[in-house]
C-alpha cells in the first residue's frame, strides 16, 4: 500500500512563495507518476501540475502556469510544488495524487495524501 504524505502549507502573504512536498512510502513502483490538485471552500477538486516517472515530462494548469512549477526526486520518491507569486485565490488544501495513469483527466491513480492548507491573506 503507497502512502503520500504532504508537507510545506502555511500562511502567506499575497506575492509570497511556498514549497510543498509529497513523500510516497510503502514501495511505489519506479513507473509512479506523481502530481498535484487542489480544494478551496465550496468548490470541486481542481488539477495543478503533474510529473512523469521519469521526471522528463509536466503538465500545469493553465490557472497556475508560470507561477507554480513541479519537480520531484526520485530517491526517495518525492514531488515537490513550488508555488510564487501566490495569489488569495489559490487558497485551498492542496492534495498529493500518485499512481500509472497518465491521461487527459489528469487523476494518476487512487492514492492520495492527506492535503496540506495553503492560505495566502495579507
Amino acid at each position: 500500500q503507497v502512502q503520500l504524505v504532504e508537507s510545506g502549507g502555511g500562511l502567506v502573504q499575497p506575492g509570497g512563495s511556498l514549497i510543498l512536498s509529497c513523500v510516497a512510502s510503502g514501495h511505489p513502483g519506479s513507473n509512479y507518476h506523481m502530481g498535484w490538485f487542489r480544494q478551496a471552500p465550496g468548490k470541486e477538486r481542481e488539477f495543478v501540475a503533474r510529473i512523469i516517472a521519469s521526471g522528463r515530462t509536466q503538465t500545469i494548469a493553465d490557472s497556475v502556469k508560470g507561477r507554480f512549477t513541479i519537480s520531484r526526486d526520485n530517491a526517495p520518491n518525492t514531488v515537490y510544488l513550488h508555488l510564487n507569486n501566490l495569489e488569495p485565490e489559490d487558497t485551498a488544501v492542496y492534495y498529493c495524487n500518485a499512481g500509472t495513469l497518465w491521461t487527459a483527466g489528469y487523476v494518476l491513480g487512487n492514492y492520495w495524501g492527506q492535503g496540506t492548507q495553503v492560505t495566502v491573506s495579507s
